[in-house]
């Protein structure tokens, strides 16, 4: 719904320096990306249902979990709640880029919109500037939103020193970005919008209770967990848990250390193989239209 709009600006003429003025001149992909993302943000912020299913679907499961487990302590003095909060976090964000992207792009290639923003003169590349800017503002909200609920209530602490700020930063820029190119390659896998639902929320789901999102890693099996390692959200969780617990939880994990640079290294190469998933992947035109 977004798009219609963008695509008339894109298609606006404009004024050519080469030709007097005579000839039109199209908008650059940077500055339409721009305005198309400010129009996605806009737009999502409007639809309150997405807006609480997005936000408010992590918060719930956090609280409710917490609620639970929250006030058990690990063998190293460590809040489970803590644990919970920090996996979430993660989880969160993925949510936000992995699954939101991969549902809204199905559902906007089923109605059409990919369609005519294809046969417009925008660039292609505005079109994913823009949800790149829908997917940073939504992730930098619900980090936000997990951090400030883990603190209040789940002895959460945020981070002591600017080396874990920055952990928190390249984890979180590596993990969205992997996460948002996955879920934007994932999206053409649907026949239709109306089954996109299943089939990205179904894997994600069982991802979030495997990679130690909603269960504490070290509790999941070990079968499991290899299979976990194959993907970027248990390494998000993991990093992502370096930040917000004491360094003696490390003890918890399987490796009995953080593996930061296996994170780093895991990431990058979803980023690199999402990228070209993507290239080869990716449709403009519904399934029944070829």
């Amino acid at each position: 719904m977004t798009a219609t709009p963008v695509a008339r600006a894109a298609a606006a003429p404009g004024r050519s320096a080469g030709d007097r003025g005579d000839v039109a001149r199209l908008p650059g992909a940077l500055g339409t990306g721009l305005a198309l993302g400010r129009l996605e943000v806009r737009a999502f912020f409007r639809e309150r249902q997405t807006v609480v299913f997005v936000f408010a679907l992590p918060v719930i499961l956090l609280v409710m979990l917490g609620s639970i487990f929250g006030h058990e302590v690990t063998g190293h003095g460590i809040s489970v709640g803590a644990v919970f909060a920090a996996g979430m976090i993660a989880g969160g964000a993925a949510a936000a880029s992995f699954q939101n992207l991969g549902l809204n792009i199905a559902a906007e290639r089923d109605r059409g919109v990919l369609k005519r923003l294809r046969g417009t003169p925008m660039a292609p590349a505005a079109y994913f500037i823009g949800k790149v800017i829908l997917v940073l503002v939504c992730v930098v909200a619900e980090v936000a939103v997990l951090m400030a609920v883990g603190v209040a209530f789940y002895h959460l602490h945020l981070p002591s020193s600017a080396g874990r700020w920055w952990t928190l930063a390249w984890v979180l820029g590596l993990g969205t970005v992997a996460c948002s190119l996955a879920g934007i390659a994932i999206s053409s896998l649907p026949r239709s919008g109306t089954n996109a639902g299943p089939v990205i929320m179904l894997p994600f789901v069982v991802l979030q209770f495997i990679s130690g999102v909603y269960v504490p890693f070290n509790d999941v099996p070990p079968w499991l967990q290899h299979i976990a390692a194959l993907f970027p959200l248990k390494w998000m969780s993991q990093g992502l848990r370096s930040v917000f617990l004491p360094s003696a939880a490390a003890a918890l994990e399987p490796a009995h250390s953080w593996q930061l640079g296996d994170v780093a290294l895991v990431l990058a190469a979803w980023i690199a193989g999402g990228l070209v998933l993507c290239l080869k992947t990716f449709r403009w035109l519904p399934r029944r239209d070829g």
